[in-house]
């Protein structure tokens, strides 16, 4: 495994986090600015800050999750049941995410909006599948334990 790589994800990722944090909090303020140009961001302001600001959050607990297996796969031990658990998390998360976006296109509707629910619909089941994956890698990684 290339560990170079998987640093610089990790570091990546620790930005995205921070960033994300940022820019979650600040959507009131870039909303408003923003409600300036846009006339749909003016009229709907509070539903679509809402939508924004939680499909925010979502996101950071993704990111959050991503992180948390990270620290696994660095620390050489990637198969465990914490792993399970957020790959979960991180599929009911992409799930919200595509539901808001639905509420979301009531409100605001673009060819992006529809992009980013069929993006986080795709990732949620993909998570939930390789969360089932890496159920069945951890037994199979027991049976071996238990043999040697």
């Amino acid at each position: 495994m290339n560990q170079r790589l998987v640093l610089f994800t990790k570091h990546l990722l620790d930005v995205m986090f921070y960033l994300g944090i940022f820019l979650t909090v600040s959507i009131p303020f870039l909303f408003r600015w923003v409600g300036a140009y846009i006339k749909s961001f003016r009229i709907y302001y509070v539903p679509q800050t809402v939508l924004y600001v939680l499909s925010g959050i979502l996101c950071l607990l993704i990111v959050a999750e991503l992180r948390k297996m990270f620290d696994t796969v660095l620390s050489d031990n990637a198969f465990v049941e914490a792993n399970v658990v957020s790959l979960k998390s991180m599929g009911k998360y992409s799930f919200a995410i595509s539901f808001l976006s639905v509420i979301r296109i009531f409100f605001s509707p673009t060819p992006a909006t529809v992009v980013v629910i069929v993006v986080f619909a795709i990732a949620g089941l993909f998570s939930i599948v390789l969360c089932q994956v890496f159920e069945k890698a951890i037994r199979y990684k027991e049976e071996n334990d238990l043999t040697i």
